[in-house]
């Protein structure tokens, strides 16, 4: 889906750090992209059969293919056109609870979980 970018190309050109993921710093067309293209390639191992990782490598390739047609017949921003966020989904996601505890202690929030 990225051109022929493998996972450590994609990795050195968003500069993450050896144990920050990929998916943790993607916009969200390009996150729903890798998620179509998951899926189509989840039908396709369902549909045939395919039970090696050869041939899961294989319909992971032909879906990213599949998927990123899409995207350029539908004009969208390729995968390794768009800028990496700053900030990871984890990081924005402490932040965020951060944020509800200090407002919490201001005026109390109607949560469902405890986030200690």
């Amino acid at each position: 889906m990225y051109g022929g970018e493998t996972v450590e190309d994609i990795h050195k050109r968003k500069g993450l750090k050896p144990k920050e993921k990929i998916l943790d710093f993607m916009m969200s067309s390009e996150l729903v992209a890798n998620l179509f293209r998951i899926t189509l390639a989840d039908d396709k191992i369902k549909k045939e059969g395919i039970s090696t990782p050869d041939g899961a490598e294989m319909a992971h390739n032909i879906a990213g293919q599949e998927a990123r047609g899409a995207i350029i017949r539908a004009g969208g921003i390729l995968p390794e056109d768009h800028p990496t966020p700053t900030k990871s989904v984890e990081e924005i996601a402490r932040e965020q609870i951060a944020e509800l505890k200090e407002m919490a202690k201001k005026k109390p929030l109607m949560l469902d979980e405890d986030y200690d």
